[in-house]
C-alpha cells in the first residue's frame, strides 16, 4: 500500500507555466471583481455617513433654535454653532462652549464643508457628494437635509 502511494506521488508532475498563468489570470479577475464591490461599498458607506452627519448638525441647529429662538442665518453660517454670533440678533441663552463638541464644524466624508442655507426660520444643509459639484447621480448626488 505504501509503495502504491509513493508511485503516485512520484509520478505527479508540477504545474506547467501555462497552467500557472491561467491560475494567476483567474485570481486577478476574481480580485478585480471583489475589489470593485469593496470600493462600491466604501462609497455607499460615505453617503450614509454624510446623511448621519447632516442629521447630527441639524439636531445641533434645533438646539440652537430652542436656546436662541431663531436659527443662524446663511451669513452667520454653521460657525454660529461653535462661536456665539456677533451682530444681528442676539442670543441671550447661548450654550457655554457652543453646540458642537470639539469646537470644529464637521466636514462631509469627502473633506468638503457643508453648504448651509437659512433665512433664520428654516434651514438646509447640503453635501455635494463625491464629485463636489451640484447635481449628479449615485454617490455623486447632492445630499440635503430637507430630503432626509
Amino acid at each position: 500500500m505504501l509503495k502504491d502511494t509513493m508511485k503516485i506521488l512520484k509520478s505527479q508532475n508540477g504545474m506547467s507555466l501555462v497552467e500557472i498563468l491561467i491560475s494567476l489570470t483567474l485570481m486577478a479577475l476574481a480580485g478585480t471583481f471583489v475589489g470593485g464591490k469593496v470600493y462600491d461599498q466604501l462609497q455607499e458607506g460615505k453617503v450614509q455617513s454624510a446623511k448621519i452627519q447632516i442629521k447630527s448638525v441639524a439636531d445641533r441647529l434645533k438646539e440652537f433654535r430652542r436656546d436662541c429662538n431663531f436659527l443662524p442665518t446663511s451669513d452667520m453660517g454653521l460657525d454660529a454653532l461653535i462661536n456665539k454670533p456677533e451682530g444681528g440678533r442676539e442670543c441671550k441663552r447661548y450654550a457655554p462652549g457652543g453646540y458642537i463638541e470639539g469646537g470644529k464644524v464637521p466636514v462631509d466624508p469627502w473633506d468638503t464643508e457643508f453648504i448651509y442655507e437659512s433665512d433664520g426660520k428654516t434651514f438646509n444643509i447640503i453635501s455635494l457628494g463625491a464629485d463636489n459639484a451640484e447635481g449628479g447621480e449615485g454617490v455623486d448626488a447632492d445630499i440635503a437635509s430637507k430630503d432626509l
